[in-house]
């Protein structure tokens, strides 16, 4: 099955999100981006994170598809007292403008998607890799 990983937001469409996340080889890659919502898919390699983030505004929420790792989250970057193992199906839930990461804990890529509620990316955003990420001059 060739799944389409273009951005195309603002159009209806429907997707297996699950199979989109799984197959899904890229650190991030930006699949639907409207007025008020964004949809990501990424691969978290063992060993690697997310990245401490903050998002001004936005609400987020992922889902882990398979793998396994750690969510942290609290008021600021140095203070991140919320922290718990995550896996296979769970659902973590951030609030706008808290502290978070979820790291990588297992030895096989961490499969997510993660839904901001309004979108944090430019548009069709595609990040082979974290330090792709890391070095767009588009990311905060």
């Amino acid at each position: 099955m060739s799944l389409d990983y273009s951005d195309r937001g603002k159009q209806p469409v429907v997707e297996n999100i699950e199979a989109m996340t799984v197959e899904n080889e890229n650190f991030r890659t930006t699949i639907w981006t409207g007025e008020k919502l964004q949809v990501t898919v990424m691969s978290i390699e063992p060993g690697d994170d997310i990245g401490l983030e903050i998002h001004e505004g936005i609400d987020q929420f992922l889902r882990i598809e398979s793998g396994s790792g750690v969510c942290k989250m609290g008021p600021k970057e140095d203070d991140l007292s919320f922290e718990k193992p995550v896996k296979d199906d769970d659902a973590i839930f951030v609030p706008a403008d808290t502290w978070h990461n979820v790291e990588n804990t297992g030895d096989v890529p961490l499969k997510l998607y993660t839904i901001y509620a309004g979108p944090d990316h430019v548009k069709g955003t595609v990040h082979p890799t974290h330090e792709d990420a890391r070095n767009d001059p588009n990311e905060d």
